[in-house]
């Protein structure tokens, strides 16, 4: 393959040792790309049989990353979301698959890899280890348990039918149920090999299972899942994880004829019987018509021979009861002896009865005249006058007397209110008094307090002014700065030339620095005091030369540029 050429090389900023060379020189981004159109070209799709290492399920983009390896190199493998998700065989750790695929590199690690396109177990022996994995996973979930297994319907209304339309297979199914029993048979046409077998099969089980029971198409009353033989590469759509769930959740009672006898599949273990062949499994659906009418004919000859010995047997036991039961005059001469016994007792019975209930009504009514209503109402109107006007009375003489104490209520309010009302004004006035006292207090006290805060604010302003710069700068003194406003402390920090700024107490001035600094000024012989000076001023006059910044702290302009103040020399 003819590789691109890369640009003239660019010259080199410095010069070399190496002689020089019209070899081109290449980009990292060049050579990555020639190196993967090289290595695509020579390799397009290949197969590659390995053991999948480093598997740690899909990434959370959708995508997986592994590695395939063999006893002496290993490479670097990636499968893209969309292609997982069509994939017949998930990669699972340590299983060796054949992975077909696309050859290419990946430029940010420097690497070549294998985009996966379809990977399918390695031999016969891989095949069986997954499936006895996934069989130990199902059964760990109980998807094979027997308590999960449904009987078979014994004459069943409508069988659907689970296969490829074209095959032997159902032409097997359709001639064995009409020699046994013809019933309506639905059939779903399915691929039973190949990619998207698996689905196809686990699609029409959940699909029978989803038609209503009254619906325009009729719901089967048993399903067979059936396909002819083959390899396990051929029947391995039914030992899917897809189809086994499917078969398991079947509400409706599932018949699975996979293969020949020998051939035993996942689906065989989750359905609700297992037939060897599927001409086996129409036989398990429906019973033979004629050995059932035979059937019927038998039992129904057998059930009127019984019928007829019942009634035989029946009759005779009748007569015998018949024979052994007593007379009506046995069963009824006691019961009409205790009737007359009865009846000649019951006249004197009751004429006793109405001889004592005539007496007591005779009591009452002597009782009655004894104590008629008419004198009863007369000792009561008697009562009455007897009480004649005591009640009026009563109720006068309450009603004084609860007047009586209601005045005398009064007048002990009255003297209660006054006694209060003297008490609140002499309470009044001691706390009028208490407040014009504490009132006059107060007032005392902030004219001194106020007397005492102006005088600390009179004392700290003539400290601010005693201390300020500005102050020394009145005695005489003058603060240097630079051109940019810095001050100058030292005189090694001029040059000549050098702009400056002076700044007295009245105001700035512009100068010139005629020489460079480091030279000693000529000392000169210390200004008499005059004899009259007072102590205090003398003292005064020789610490002239070192000032103070604000705070009182620094000392010849530097301690106001070390704590905040104007930065400059004084002289």
């Amino acid at each position: 393959m003819a590789v691109p050429r890369a640009a003239a090389p660019k010259p080199s900023p410095e010069p070399s040792e190496s002689p020089p060379t019209n070899q081109p020189e290449w980009s990292v981004g060049e050579l990555a790309s020639a190196l993967k159109r090289t290595l695509e070209d020579s390799f397009g799709h290949v197969r590659l049989r390995g053991e999948i290492s480093g598997y740690r399920g899909p990434h959370s983009s959708g995508h997986a990353y592994f590695s395939l390896k063999d006893g002496t190199a290993r490479i670097d493998a990636v499968v893209w979301r969309g292609t997982f998700n069509r994939l017949r065989q998930r990669p699972q750790e340590g299983l060796e698959v054949v992975a077909t695929g696309k050859i290419t590199t990946f430029a940010g690690k420097s690497s070549y890899q294998i985009v996966v396109e379809s990977l399918e177990p390695a031999g016969i022996g891989a095949w069986m280890a997954l499936l006895e994995e996934r069989k130990r996973v199902l059964a760990a979930e109980g998807l094979f348990a027997a308590e999960r297994k449904r009987a078979i319907p014994y004459l069943p209304g409508v069988v659907g039918v689970v296969t490829s339309p074209t095959g032997a297979v159902i032409r097997d199914i359709l001639h064995r149920l009409a020699d046994r029993f013809p019933r309506p048979v639905l059939v779903w046409p399915v691929r039973v090999q190949g990619e998207g077998a698996a689905e196809e099969v686990a699609a029409a089980i959940r699909g029978f299972n989803a038609l209503p029971p009254d619906g325009p198409i009729p719901r089967p009353d048993v399903l067979i899942v059936a396909r002819g033989g083959g390899s396990i590469e051929d029947l391995w759509a039914f030992n899917e994880e897809i189809v086994v769930r499917a078969a398991a959740e079947s509400a409706i009672p599932l018949i699975s004829a996979i293969g020949h006898e020998t051939d035993t599949t996942l689906i065989d273990l989750a359905a609700d019987r297992r037939a060897p062949t599927p001409t086996g499994a129409a036989e398990m659906a429906v019973p033979v018509r004629s050995d059932l009418l035979a059937e019927v004919d038998d039992l129904a000859r057998r059930l009127r021979s019984a019928v007829a010995r019942r009634i035989d047997r029946e009759r005779a036991d009748l007569r015998a009861l018949l024979r052994a039961m007593p007379g009506p005059d046995a069963v009824l001469g006691a019961k009409r002896q205790r009737l007359d016994l009865a009846e000649a007792r019951l006249m004197p019975a009751l004429a006793g009865n109405a001889r004592h209930f005539r007496e007591r009504l005779s009591r009452l009514l002597d009782r009655l005249g004894r104590r008629t209503p008419e004198l009863q109402l007369a000792r009561a109107r008697a009562r009455l006058s007897a009480l004649d006007h005591r009640p009026q009375r009563a109720l006068n003489h309450l009603a004084a007397r609860r007047a009586d104490a209601l005045d005398g209520l009064g007048r002990r309010l009255v003297v209660a209110r006054a006694t209060t009302l003297a008490r609140a004004a002499a309470e009044t006035a001691r706390s009028r008094d208490r407040l014009e006292t504490a009132r006059e207090r107060l007032a005392r006290a902030a004219a001194r307090l106020l007397e005492r805060r102006r005088q600390a604010l009179a004392a700290s302003a003539s400290l601010l002014g005693s201390l300020s710069y500005r102050a020394v700068l009145a005695r005489g003194f003058v603060l240097v700065r630079d051109a940019a406003g810095g001050g100058i402390r030292r005189a090694s920090q001029l040059a000549p030339g050098q702009e400056l700024t002076l700044e007295f107490a009245d105001g700035l001035a512009a100068a010139r620095a005629e020489a460079g600094g480091g030279t000693e000024p000529p000392l000169k012989a210390p200004a008499k005091i005059p004899a009259k000076t007072p102590a205090k001023t003398r003292k005064s006059a020789a610490r002239r030369p070192r000032a103070t910044d604000d705070d009182g702290t620094g000392s010849s302009g530097q301690a106001g540029a070390e704590e905040g103040g104007p930065q400059g020399s004084l002289f």
